[in-house]
């Protein structure tokens, strides 16, 4: 399209110039589906996430993820739920906002009381990814690319980002995160999305069975720092070795359900082998719909969350109420404040390698 402005000048006769016009709408919605009907969508804003529809075990289709339908939503929504985003530079917290490299130490926000939490102010849910869809055998999909500057919300390092959503007729959302930087940088992606499986809006989701294939946790302090120890889980509320319903034991007097407002704790799976390799991590199972949730990763640790701080003044698509623990997050990552824990898998990045993780949701019904 081309368009023409009028240029004054000093003689009676204007002059005019030609001025090219291009799309200036960034923002889209782009839409995934499967053979079996199963739909995702995801919008190259903060590579949210927006919905997810699968099946019950009659066949009904139920969208399972909380969100909106408007961006406008995500971006004022009050205590920043971080509802379906990729979350960076660095998922989860970083005590006290700092972290030290090779002597030199380096200062981020501290977005989360005296904490950094989620890769700060302006992290990857709320910056504008590049996307194009992609497509392989029995899949179709997004891949999203973003390149975080150096120094950007304080990490050092040009890091050059991709996300890759593939959709397969297995029903299973595979998420493939790749980085590379031009300085050491700690890395720690991950997948924000809320889940109630028996639909967004349909009430709480302590009914949920969950199993984690974890044995250990790791305990945090007041702030939700983890304090460095991995204990056992067995005879503790957090002991999911063995499917229970989410809401069996958050009730119990215990000072980590007080601390994080009920699970807000990260899991060390249980992983045989090659550290490396994809591992069952989760499943959630619901009666009424008979949806299954199984969650398989290769990262070392996964962050069990239930909606602590939904308390109702959030509605979603729908229009219905996201009431206090009504989504439950599973995100796959390393373990929070990990650039302050030498005894914590490593999340610094170094030129010359490459960050590469995956994460799969598998979805099914019985």
């Amino acid at each position: 399209m081309v368009a023409t402005i009028a240029i004054l000048g000093s003689t009676p006769k204007p002059t005019f110039a030609e001025v090219a016009v291009e799309d200036f709408d960034s923002i889209k919605l782009y839409t995934l589906k499967n053979s079996s009907g199963m739909t995702v969508k995801v919008t190259n804003f903060g590579a949210i996430i927006t919905s997810i529809l699968v099946p019950d075990r009659d066949g009904n289709m139920e969208d399972v993820v909380l969100g909106y339908n408007h961006l406008k939503d995500y971006i004022n929504a009050v205590d920043k739920p971080y509802f379906g985003a990729v979350v960076g530079r660095y998922g989860n917290r970083i005590a006290k906002g700092e972290f030290t490299i090779d002597g030199e130490t380096y200062s981020l926000a501290t977005n989360n009381n005296e904490n950094h939490l989620h890769g700060g102010i302006i992290g990857f849910d709320k910056v504008v990814w590049d996307a194009k869809p992609v497509e392989g055998d029995g899949w179709s999909g997004l891949e999203l690319n973003y390149l975080a500057k150096d120094m950007e919300e304080g990490y050092p390092g040009n890091l050059n980002v991709k996300v890759t959503y593939r959709l397969t007729n297995a029903n299973e959302l595979v998420i493939d995160y790749f980085a590379t930087t031009d300085k050491k940088t700690p890395v720690n992606l991950t997948q924000h999305t809320y889940f109630n499986l028996k639909g967004e809006g349909e009430g709480t989701i302590l009914d949920h069975a969950l199993m984690l294939n974890a044995k250990r946790y790791t305990p945090v302090d007041e702030g939700l720092i983890p304090t460095g120890e991995m204990p056992d889980v067995a005879g503790t509320p957090f002991d999911f070795t063995t499917a229970k319903a989410i809401g069996c034991d958050i009730g119990q007097e215990n000072e980590q359900l007080e601390f994080g407002l009920g699970f807000d704790h990260n899991f060390v799976l249980d992983k045989s082998g090659d550290s490396d390799a994809m591992t069952l991590a989760a499943r959630v199972t619901e009666s009424d719909s008979g949806r299954v949730l199984e969650v398989h990763t290769t990262e070392p640790g996964i962050q069990f969350y239930c909606g602590n701080f939904l308390d109702g003044r959030l509605k979603g698509k729908s229009g219905k109420t996201y009431l206090h623990r009504g989504g439950f997050c599973l995100e796959t990552q390393h373990y929070p404040d990990s650039p302050n824990q030498p005894n914590f898998p490593s999340t610094i990045l170094s030129p010359g390698e490459e960050y590469r993780t995956t994460t799969a949701f598998k979805f099914s019904a019985k």
